[in-house]
């Protein structure tokens, strides 16, 4: 359970200080550039773990078929989610942009109300408490919204979206299998419209290539193989608050190497949002039971 947890909790720090190469890359390329080429790489580093999946106990849903069925879909949704994301690190931080990303989490579970999913008292409660500290996160004295932060919460719809359209294939076909699809039509969609909207060189490319890297093979490739071995070991729910620490090191990351700072109103809404992320996902009862122990 140990070594469970703590490959779970490098996965979140590799994910969290992603937000840090994103911004990054943002001296050199445009946002849908650099998403194409990460994501391309993202595929391209996935394929290993692909192949000896197949070679291990093969792979489900690999007929052509199911694949773009599957992978169109999620794929898409990656690429909003994505593209919003990386638009709005234009506009804001680093910090600010794990901590509302992670709304996804609390999420989920609202929309799936509409799939008839049963949804807890415990994931209300984060909800609320997640959207209030949002509020002293994003919206200044003056009642003024960033407009980062706004891209930020459309794309946490997307994200929570993207996650519950996984959730439907994912018995479908073998993760790490759509997961690389999924990369790959993000990619593609990606340059598209950076071909068309943007300014793409080699040079600007070679010139963000440590972002693109880190982005595109540690927060895909590795992190993501990570978490397919933390998850076999670790209790779902345990699983899920580890995973939410990705925003912390986002914030950690965003401060110690951009040099970004956070008011006290944007850290008493870091501190909120953190903690209806992590409200949401435990159990009420065990909570109560926790609480009232002798």
């Amino acid at each position: 359970m140990l070594q469970a947890n703590v490959l779970l909790l490098l996965a979140a720090a590799i994910w969290g200080f992603g937000f840090v190469a994103q911004r990054l890359g943002l001296d050199s390329l445009g946002p849908f550039a650099f998403n194409g080429v990460r994501f391309l790489l993202g595929a391209l580093s996935l394929l290993p773990l692909v192949l000896w999946q197949k070679q291990r106990s093969g792979l489900q849903g690999a007929d052509f078929s199911t694949m773009w069925r599957a992978g169109l879909p999620v794929g898409i949704l990656l690429f909003i989610g994505a593209s919003l994301q990386q638009v709005a690190l234009l506009y804001t931080t680093a910090a600010k942009a794990g901590f509302i990303t992670g709304l996804y989490l609390v999420l989920v579970p609202l929309l799936g109300l509409w799939l008839r999913h049963k949804t807890s008292v415990n994931t209300w409660l984060g909800g609320l408490v997640a959207l209030l500290g949002l509020y002293f996160l994003s919206v200044d004295s003056t009642m003024h919204i960033n407009t980062g932060d706004l891209l930020l919460f459309v794309g946490a719809v997307f994200w929570a979206a993207h996650l519950l359209t996984i959730d439907h294939f994912a018995t479908k076909l073998t993760p790490v299998l759509l997961a690389l699809l999924q990369c790959l039509v993000c990619g593609v969609l990606s340059l598209v419209l950076a071909f068309m909207l943007e300014t793409v060189t080699v040079a600007a490319v070679a010139a963000a290539a440590w972002p693109l890297l880190y982005a595109g093979i540690l927060a895909t490739g590795v992190a993501y193989t990570l978490q397919i071995i933390g998850q076999r070991r670790a209790h779902p729910a345990h699983a899920a608050i580890i995973l939410s620490l990705e925003t912390v090191f986002a914030a950690v990351g965003g401060v110690w190497l951009l040099g970004e700072t956070l008011t006290l109103r944007a850290l008493a809404g870091c501190a909120l949002m953190l903690f209806g992320m992590l409200l949401s996902q435990l159990p009420l009862r065990w909570l109560l039971r926790a609480w009232h122990k002798p």
